[in-house]
């Protein structure tokens, strides 16, 4: 599984670069010290699967959840998710109630890991939205917090997608939303899964929400000053957006999970701007929190 000790040294490194926004970034600390402490379950094993099949189901459009649902017991998954529910509770008396509802159909079998995964006909936000009432936002972090070193354990010796075969803007792994694009040294451009820790090579002038190709809808806004290097791809025609680092001029920038989640002021700045964004920031968690150095 994922070395998420490793994972911890980046965001520690992070968090002293960004020392006026440490009070707020705690949140993530929590859910990172989760994920270092989880054990694998017996029964969870990595997808089994051929190179001639996956590519196959890649070529067809789907991700890789496709070909199985990973077998992760309830209670691994009630180890991440029950703390990161209380926290969340903060969020006012709407997402109490929303989550006592979301816990009793839990505890009452209506509700299972499979609720929480993404499939070409399901979407985990909107399911907890309808029938629950959990706030999109919300929705889509439960899945995030509670699955990530599962997903990451069931599909660590599937990553070697091809070059070229996978031309989606979600992830080929998981299916989840693309939640960071950032431009490798080689100048390539990389998409990035915070759900499953997948990424994957993307085409730079294609919005992964949209689909479009049209580069007057596509518009980049650069960062300045201490925020150098960092940048929000934003689509005019869906008005979605990305967050991203060129590693041509940040070569000692960190994961793209790190990057992302230690900085909720390009968020802050991107909704000002009329954007939205397929995956959970602090700036959505916690909204009365996060400042805005700008």
């Amino acid at each position: 599984m994922a070395d998420y000790s490793a994972l911890m040294a980046d965001w520690q490194d992070l968090l002293a670069r960004r020392a006026a926004l440490a009070e707020p970034l705690r949140f993530w600390t929590a859910i990172l010290e989760g994920w270092a402490g989880w054990k694998p379950p017996a029964g969870l094993t990595p997808l089994a699967s051929g190179a001639d099949q996956r590519r196959r189901c890649w070529e067809r459009g789907l991700p890789l959840l496709t070909l199985a649902v990973p077998a992760i017991p309830i209670a691994s998954v009630e180890d991440l998710l029950g703390p990161v529910m209380e926290r969340l509770a903060a969020d006012g008396p709407e997402a109490i109630e929303a989550l006592r509802r979301l816990a009793q159909a839990w505890d009452e079998g209506q509700l299972d890991v499979a609720g929480l995964l993404p499939a070409p006909d399901h979407d985990p936000a909107a399911l907890l939205q309808e029938r629950f009432g959990l706030g999109p936002h919300l929705g889509s972090f439960l899945p995030l917090a509670a699955l990530r070193p599962a997903l990451e354990t069931h599909f660590e010796s599937a990553r070697d997608l091809p070059d070229g075969v996978w031309t989606r803007g979600a992830c080929p792994w998981c299916g989840g939303a693309a939640a960071y694009g950032d431009l490798m040294e080689d100048g390539r451009r990389r998409l990035s899964c915070h759900l499953c820790g997948g990424a994957w090579i993307a085409a730079r002038l294609r919005c992964p929400f949209c689909d479009t190709w049209n580069s007057r809808d596509l518009v980049r806004l650069v960062g300045e000053g201490l925020d150098e290097g960092y940048f929000i791809e934003a689509c005019r025609g869906c008005r979605g957006y990305l967050k991203g680092v060129d590693r041509r001029q940040r070569w000692n920038a960190g994961p793209p999970l790190v990057e992302d989640w230690g900085s909720p002021h390009l968020d802050v700045y991107a909704a000002r701007e009329g954007y939205w964004r397929a995956t959970s920031t602090l700036a959505h968690l916690l909204p009365a929190d996060p400042e805005d150095p700008a």
